[in-house]
């Protein structure tokens, strides 16, 4: 079963336009897809309700807030049990380092990036929150030389 909602062209237009530019105004919006704003602020309102915007986010440079090293940690959770996983996430989720945190499946668990001051800030933030854990076996450390943002996701072709 699938968790998909049937979109149509004017809908897939606009999740286009708004990934772009979330603060794209409905009247602008309208305009480019060819509809009544109202119309506009109806789809736009039915894709929050049906889940497929989940909301808007405010983008900021890691950089400019003093934090220009990122590096992406792959840890090794030993065991890997339910009861240590839970407060593993909480943890590293209230930490104000990481940007985004990923379970994986083959030999590392968890995929964090992490945003930090200066090489002894990334050294600190693996030895005081990551290695001192009793679950974490192992950390993996990559730094991010540079970072992209990718097209809007959209249906595969042919949905």
């Amino acid at each position: 079963m699938s968790d998909s909602v049937a979109l149509d062209p004017v809908d897939l237009q606009i999740l286009r336009l708004l990934q772009n530019d979330a603060r794209t105004t409905y009247r602008e919006l309208a305009a480019e897809v060819g509809v009544a704003a109202s119309t506009c602020l109806d789809r736009v309102a039915r894709l929050r309700r049906s889940g497929v915007i989940l909301g808007d986010q405010l983008r900021l440079d890691p950089a400019k807030l003093g934090r220009g090293l990122q590096a992406l940690l792959l840890v090794q959770v030993r065991p890997h049990r339910r009861e240590l996983i839970g407060p593993f996430v909480e943890r590293i989720r209230s930490l104000p380092e990481s940007r985004a945190l990923f379970h994986l499946t083959g030999p590392d668990d968890y995929l964090v990036q992490v945003a930090v001051a200066d090489a002894a800030d990334l050294q600190r933030l693996v030895l005081d929150e990551f290695t001192s854990r009793r679950e974490v076996a192992r950390v993996d450390t990559r730094l991010i030389f540079q970072q992209w943002e990718c097209g809007p996701l959209l249906p595969p072709a042919g949905s």
